[in-house]
Formats: structure tokens, C-alpha cells, sequence
């Protein structure tokens, strides 16, 4: 994003990408009623009031080094607020509203926090410094990105809140589209790039590194993500219900936790509903399905196909028949209304053929902006990883082959985060990211 020199206009800019980051959480923060700003809508989560300090915190805790003789605001919330949870194997955090600061409090020290970063940023000074060995620019990257992420995992979050805990932020268009025709398409042989080079100007996180090519041999790909419609066939089949298609560690957590049909859906009186950030809607079977990866690879075992590897989805979203690839799947236009919503641009999802301009060279439809698409790939290391020695555990904590690699994006993934390096990654049981997918067959 930002050079790391010396630059009035660069400085400008980046304090101008900090703020919009800032906006776009304080516009969320601001859909939920004030008296549900201590609930924990998700159980493997922190409760809400911690995501308000958090972001402000990491961003003091990655910065202050910038400041000479640093003051401190608040020591113990530099610690309190440093680190979110992802829990694997069942623990849950038992944590009280009782445990947590007042909220004024908290506000306090983000105020205080963002006066003291704006000056610094704005010095000269900063944009001389360096930081184990990296740029300025890079670290003020870090702290927009990741801001950037949490406005699109707390829209997760607060989509699990009752509706009327939640302040209605604008109406959701209608969005129409032509019938459906469903079926695969057929992508060659050919190279996959994966990954981004170090010599490159674009911003990258450590798990994007390095650049290498991946030989991937033909294959078909649906063209577009699995339906709502789609699914509810594997859902009226019983497929909950079949053990034969799902892992044991799968099969385990669906009895344990009594899953039976996708987090999004409900059923009220005989009759399926998708439930949206601020609605109930009748399923939408024009949709994508947002369903866990556990899901999702239980339906293409019953459909007799598989997810695709991170390599085939690259294949199929960038590769060209010429050998050639693109920047994105419909060409170097950058990403805007005509290819999808996301930026923040829209709550809830359009149905899968809504943007034929956005397919790939292959006819893969609907890649960008309409939610992330799991793959079969554990999310693991690139040849020649190097963590980021002022975040060491962003990427390798999660090194552990207990998550899988999206791709993609949703309606509420931040536009630079659709540039093709970028690597997304969740657990196979967690089924309220704005994830759907797609299959492949050899």
C-alpha cells in the first residue's frame, strides 16, 4: 500500500487508509445496542467489549516503538486487549461481563491511543524508522489489514446476535440475476502461481511468501458456488444423517454439538428461512450456501466430487489458455460494482450469476465478493517462510493442520484484500464465516 519514504503525500495517505479502517469498525461497533456490547454471540470468542479495545491496543502494542519516551496510557489494557482466542478442541473461555472494564473506560484509552499514533505517524521521523529491518509503510500496513479483517470477522460475530440486539444499519437491495444454469466447466493443464514475490511493491502478510509455481493437472470446477437450492437437496437427503460422508472428527463435532442444517438456515413452520444481518428472509436458492468446511466436504462426497486444492482455485481463477494470468479473475480492471459487492458494500449475499463480467477466462463465476470458498488445502507454510519478527504468531500459531485455506471473498472482505496472494484460513467446524464453496471432479 504505502512506500516507506519520507513523504508528505504518503503520510497523507496512510494516515487516510488508518482512518477509513477506523470507520468502517466504528460503524459496526455502532449497529449493536448498547446493552449487548458485553455478550459473546459466538462461544470461541471474546466477548464484544474486548474487540472495541483490542483494536486500538494492537495497534499501540505494534506502533509505540515510533514514539520516542512512549507514555502509558493504560499498561494492563495494553496486555488485557493484545490477543484474541481461536480455540481448538472444545475449550471455551468462561470469562464474566462482571471481569471486563467499564465501557467509558475503554473508550478513554482508545481515544488517547489514536491522538498518539496520528501525531507519530505524521512526524517525518516515523517514516525514517525501521522495525526489525522492515519499513514504516509495512508495519502501518499491518495495522490497517488487520483492523481491515475484524470489521469483516465481527460482522460474523454480530450476525449470531438476536436481531433485536442489533440497530439497522440501511436496507438491503434486491438483487436479481437470469435462472441458474448449473453445471461444470472444464479448466487444462497448466501452472498456478502462488504466493508473492519479495521484490514485489505490493504489501503481503508472512504466509503469503514466496512466489512458486504449481503444476496442476486438468480438471472441472463448478461454475458457480453451491446454492442454497443446491444444498437443501444434500440437506432433504439426509445427509446429516449419513455417516459415509463425513470425516470421524467431522462426524463427531455435527452429533456433539447437534448440527443438522447450515448456522445461516432456520426452519419455522415447515418452511426454510435464511436468516441475513438484520432480516429472516425465505431461503434464497439463487444463494450461495454458507456452510463450515466440514459441510461442505461432506456434500462433495455425496455429490461425488471433492473441494479444490488452493492450486486448482488459483488455476481456475487466474490461469488463461494461453498460459498467461491474471491479476484477477476477469482481468487487471481494478475491482469495482461491475465485478461484485464487497469493501463493506453490502450485508448479505447475491445470487451466484449475478456478475457474469466477474468470471474467469475459464468461465468460473463469482470468485470475488460473494463469500469465501473453502479449499482442501491445510493451511501451512510456503517454501521459505519467515514470520514477521514484530507478529510472529499471526501465520505460525495456525500452522498446526487444524485450518484450511478460503479464498476469495465476501461481500464484507476490505477491496485490498482481494489481490491473489492473499490467503484466508479458518477451522473445519466453524461455520459463521461468510463461506460457501465450490467442487471439483479430475
Amino acid at each position: 500500500m504505502f512506500a516507506a519514504q519520507d513523504d508528505v503525500q504518503v503520510r497523507h495517505e496512510s494516515l487516510a487508509a488508518l482512518g477509513e479502517a477506523r470507520v468502517q469498525a466504528d460503524k459496526l461497533f455502532a449497529l449493536v445496542r448498547s446493552d449487548s456490547l458485553y455478550e459473546r454471540p459466538i462461544p470461541e470468542r471474546h466477548r464484544i467489549l474486548f474487540y472495541i479495545g483490542h483494536l486500538e491496543a494492537f495497534d499501540w502494542n505494534l506502533l509505540r516503538g515510533s514514539i520516542p519516551h512512549p507514555p502509558s496510557f493504560h499498561p494492563e489494557f495494553d496486555q488485557l486487549f493484545a490477543f484474541g482466542i481461536d480455540p481448538v478442541g472444545g475449550g471455551l473461555p468462561t470469562d464474566q461481563p462482571e471481569d471486563w472494564p467499564a465501557l467509558a473506560e475503554v473508550h478513554r484509552y482508545n481515544h488517547r491511543i489514536r491522538e498518539a499514533l496520528d501525531a507519530a505517524i505524521e512526524r517525518p521521523a516515523f517514516w525514517k524508522s525501521t522495525f526489525d529491518g522492515f519499513p514504516a509503510g509495512t508495519l502501518v500496513n499491518v495495522a490497517v489489514e488487520h483492523r481491515l479483517m475484524h470489521a469483516e470477522t465481527l460482522a460474523y460475530m454480530f450476525h449470531q446476535l438476536p436481531l433485536e440486539r442489533k440497530i439497522r444499519q440501511g436496507n438491503t437491495p434486491a438483487h436479481t440475476a437470469q435462472p441458474l444454469a448449473l453445471g461444470m466447466v472444464e479448466v487444462p493443464g497448466g501452472v498456478a502461481t502462488l504466493g508473492l514475490s519479495r521484490d514485489s511493491p505490493v504489501f503481503g502478510w508472512d504466509n503469503e511468501y514466496d512466489v512458486h509455481m504449481v503444476s496442476v493437472p486438468a480438471f472441472a470446477m463448478d461454475r458457480y458456488k453451491v446454492t442454497n437450492g443446491q444444498y437443501l437437496e444434500f440437506v432433504d437427503a439426509g445427509c446429516y444423517g449419513n455417516r459415509s460422508l463425513w470425516s470421524e472428527a467431522a462426524w463427531n463435532w455435527k452429533t456433539e454439538q447437534h448440527i443438522s442444517q447450515p448456522a445461516f438456515w432456520k426452519r419455522r413452520n415447515g418452511r426454510w428461512y435464511c436468516r441475513t444481518m438484520f432480516d429472516e428472509l425465505p431461503l434464497p436458492f439463487d444463494w450461495p450456501v454458507y456452510v463450515s468446511h466440514a459441510e461442505a466436504a461432506a456434500y462433495a462426497r455425496w455429490a461425488g466430487k471433492k473441494l479444490p486444492t488452493e492450486a486448482q482455485w488459483h488455476r481456475a481463477a487466474y490461469g488463461t489458455p494461453t498460459g498467461s494470468e491474471r491479476h484477477y479473475p476477469w482481468g487487471s480492471e481494478t475491482p469495482d460494482r461491475a465485478h461484485g459487492y464487497f469493501d463493506f458494500k453490502r450485508w448479505d449475499p447475491t445470487p451466484v450469476n449475478a456478475f457474469p463480467r466477474a468470471a474467469s477466462a475459464f468461465g468460473v463465476a463469482g470468485l470475488m465478493g460473494n463469500g469465501w470458498e473453502w479449499t482442501s488445502s491445510v493451511f501451512e507454510a510456503f517454501e521459505g517462510f519467515q514470520p514477521f519478527p514484530f507478529y510472529p504468531g499471526y501465520s505460525a500459531n495456525f500452522f498446526d493442520g487444524q485450518h484450511y485455506v478460503l479464498k476469495g471473498g465476501s461481500t464484507r472482505t476490505a477491496s485490498c484484500m482481494l489481490r491473489r496472494s492473499f490467503r484466508n484460513w479458518f477451522q473445519p467446524h466453524y461455520p459463521y464465516v461468510y463461506a460457501g464453496f465450490r467442487c471439483v471432479a479430475e
